[in-house]
């Protein structure tokens, strides 16, 4: 099939650092191309993909220090129309920015929902435009918008052997993602230390995060059982994850689906996660990790986690979230988008999700 993708440009694909849908991105397009795929991949100049590349932006722009990205995605989309005819299926990861211009094509597009759907002020566009055929990447994302036009839940993936297996040799506790209210490092600070165990934090601070960031968090790091890393890349995941006991993740809101979740799965490492959002579509209670309610459940699950078998976690991420088995999922909905060219699609939802 000829699929493009296009991607947002605040980051590379892969991005540079921190930047989840960027990196599912990157896997799916790889994944398809090695599935045998005539793959474009409209994005930031310094992407790095075998895929076809478009540049639509020198660089990622978040890194450039262009923080209003509406009129390079806008020109993205001139550039993807024009061309619109050359490709079975525009596959869009840019939320709803293309449904005015794309909205008499729907029979081509298909559009994953990244982020999170409980603010009311999105809701308009689905209302809008019910015709935009739209992918959740967990059932949990898109209760908030139920009525919206959603044709499946595909659970993400990445490649088999991004991340390698580890033993856990550090003996410490690891929390990765960005430092905000939603994510709850103070909780991970506070379990560790009743847990008595060492806290490694790996984490990015975006600028509407400073203010929490200063008066929150900063004063709890004065503590020799708290190490701040800051943030951290690819390349340095696999020993960050491999080496902890367990990954904490206490959000304190509806997680559309926590990329991090996997990537300690590969690890084998397990992952005691706040049942929130889609944790507990993709944390097997007591098998990949522990799904807790409250900092008592989290202390007591440190412990019950040096219990678990680090291979089964393994074997839990390699059953339900490879690279491989996304673009399979995607592959599926292609291929059933492409079949009814006017655009009423499968009639009733259609899950493929892991």
């Amino acid at each position: 099939m000829r699929i493009a993708h296009i991607a947002p440009l605040a980051e590379a694909v892969p991005p540079k650092l921190y930047g989840g849908t960027e990196r599912v991105i990157w896997w799916l397009t790889e994944a398809l191309v090695d599935q045998g795929h005539d793959v474009t991949l409209f994005a930031a100049g310094d992407s790095v993909t075998s895929a076809r590349l478009v540049p639509c932006a020198p660089t990622g722009l978040r890194l450039s220090g262009i923080n209003d990205h509406l009129a390079s995605l806008l020109a993205m989309l001139d550039r993807v129309l024009v061309r619109a005819d050359d490709f079975d299926i525009l596959h869009f990861h840019i939320d709803f920015l293309h449904f005015p211009t794309f909205r008499h094509m729907t029979g081509k597009c298909l559009t994953t929902l990244h982020g999170r759907q409980d603010f009311p002020d999105f809701w308009p566009a689905y209302r809008t435009f019910p015709e935009m055929n739209l992918v959740s990447i967990s059932d949990n994302q898109r209760l908030p918008i139920a009525h919206a036009n959603f044709v499946s839940t595909v659970h993400h993936g990445m490649p088999r052997n991004l991340i390698p297996f580890g033993e856990g040799a550090g003996d410490y506790l690891a929390f990765i993602g960005r430092i905000s209210p939603e994510k709850r490092p103070d909780r991970a600070i506070e379990i560790a230390r009743r847990a008595g165990m060492k806290l490694k934090i790996a984490a990015k601070v975006d600028r509407a995060d400073t203010a929490y960031f200063e008066e929150r968090i900063k004063p709890l790091l004065d503590d020799p059982a708290v190490e701040f890393i800051g943030e951290i890349g690819d390349a340095e995941k696999p020993d960050f994850l491999g080496n902890a006991r367990a990954l904490l993740f206490p959000i304190d809101w509806p997680e559309p689906f926590g990329l991090v979740m996997i990537e300690a799965m590969a690890a084998g490492t397990p992952v005691i996660a706040w049942r929130n959002g889609s944790t507990p579509e993709v944390i097997e209670h007591g098998r990949s990790g522990f799904l807790v309610e409250s900092i008592d459940e989290a202390v007591a699950a440190v412990d019950a986690a040096a219990s678990l078998s680090r291979r089964l976690v393994r074997t839990a991420f390699e059953e339900r979230f490879t690279a491989d088995r996304m673009a399979r999922d995607y592959v599926a909905l292609y291929q059933a988008l492409g079949a009814d060219t006017r655009g009423a699609l499968f009639g009733d939802s259609m899950t493929v999700a892991a």
